[in-house]
C-alpha cells in the first residue's frame, strides 16, 4: 500500500459545480481524491446563515441545511447518502472508516454522533464532512487515497488531535508519516486569536515558542499544528495552509468571534471516489 507519491500539496481557489472551494486539483488527477474547504458561497440558506451553511446545530432551516450539504456532495461527485458528519466536542476522539456501504456509513454516524472531532477513512464511497467557524480544518491524505478530517478547536489542538490523525492514517495504511500531505483550511488567525494566559502558556508548553506571536498571548493554531504533526514525524513540505484569517474575513467565511457567535458554519470536506 501507499506506492503513489503524492504531488506537493497545494490549495487553489476553484468552482466546484455552483460552490467556490480551495482545493488541489493535481491531487484530485493523480489519486481521485478531493479535498475542499467551503465559505459562504454556493447554498440556499438566508440571513446570518447565508448562503452555504453546512452545520445543522445552529438554529437554521433544517431543509435548507439538507440542500446545502447534498450541493456541496455532490459538488465533490459524491452522493448526498454518503456523507458523514459529526456531533464536534472540542475533543480529540477520531472515527475509523474502514468498510463501505450503507450499514458501514450507519454504524460510523451513529459512533460520530456519540461525539468525535475527526474521521479516518480508508474506502472510498464515503465524504467526511466536519463544520467550522473560526476553529483550524485539518486534511490530511495518504498515498493510497486514505484520509482523514480533524477539527483543531483550541482543546483538540493542544491535546494532539493532529498528530494522533497522521499517526492513526499512517499505521492504517503502512506508510511513513513523511508521506502524508496536510491541508489546513482557512481558520482564525494569530492577528485575531488572543487567548488569556493560561491558555498561552499551554500553548508554549506543547508546541514551543513559536506558536505564539505579538504580545504572548496571540496563537498561531498553523504554526502550533506544524509543530505537532512534526512531531508524529509529517515533513514540513508536505503542509500547505490556506493563510485564511475567518475573523478578518466574514463576508467569505463564518466566523463565531465577528459575528457574536450566531452564524452557519462552513466546511472541510473530503471524499474518494472510485477509479
Amino acid at each position: 500500500m501507499g506506492t503513489t507519491v503524492l504531488p506537493s500539496p497545494r490549495l487553489e481557489q476553484d468552482l466546484l459545480g455552483a460552490i467556490p472551494v480551495l482545493t488541489d486539483n493535481a491531487l484530485a488527477r493523480t489519486l481521485g481524491v478531493r479535498v475542499a474547504f467551503t465559505g459562504r458561497e454556493g447554498g440556499v440558506s438566508d440571513g446570518c446563515y447565508g448562503a452555504l451553511n453546512l452545520g445543522n446545530h445552529v438554529n437554521d432551516d433544517p431543509a435548507a441545511v439538507a440542500e446545502n450539504v447534498a450541493r456541496a456532495a455532490r459538488a465533490l461527485g459524491a452522493d448526498p447518502t454518503e456523507v458523514l458528519v459529526a456531533n464536534q466536542v472540542h475533543g480529540t476522539r477520531i472515527v475509523a472508516v474502514r468498510d463501505s456501504g450503507p450499514a458501514a456509513l450507519q454504524t460510523a454516524r451513529a459512533e460520530a454522533a456519540a461525539g468525535a472531532d475527526g474521521f479516518i477513512v480508508t474506502v472510498p464511497g464515503a465524504l467526511a464532512l466536519l463544520c467550522f467557524a473560526d476553529c483550524t480544518p485539518v486534511i490530511l491524505v495518504s498515498p493510497s487515497g486514505s484520509f482523514a478530517v480533524a477539527h483543531a478547536g483550541w482543546r483538540g489542538c493542544v491535546g494532539g488531535i493532529a498528530s494522533a490523525a497522521a499517526r492513526a492514517l499512517a499505521e492504517a495504511d503502512q506508510v511513513s508519516p513523511a508521506a502524508l500531505n496536510v491541508y489546513i483550511g482557512p481558520h482564525i488567525g494569530p492577528c485575531c486569536f488572543e487567548v488569556g494566559d493560561e491558555v498561552a502558556v499551554r500553548f508554549r508548553d506543547a508546541f514551543g515558542s513559536a506558536c505564539v506571536e505579538g504580545d504572548g498571548r496571540h496563537v498561531s493554531m498553523a504554526a502550533a499544528i506544524a509543530a505537532d504533526l512534526a512531531s508524529a514525524g509529517v515533513d514540513g513540505r508536505r503542509i500547505v495552509s490556506a493563510g485564511v484569517c475567518t475573523q478578518c474575513h466574514p463576508d467569505r467565511y463564518f466566523s463565531y468571534r465577528a459575528s457574536g457567535g450566531v452564524c452557519g458554519r462552513h466546511g472541510a470536506l473530503a471524499y474518494r471516489s472510485e477509479r
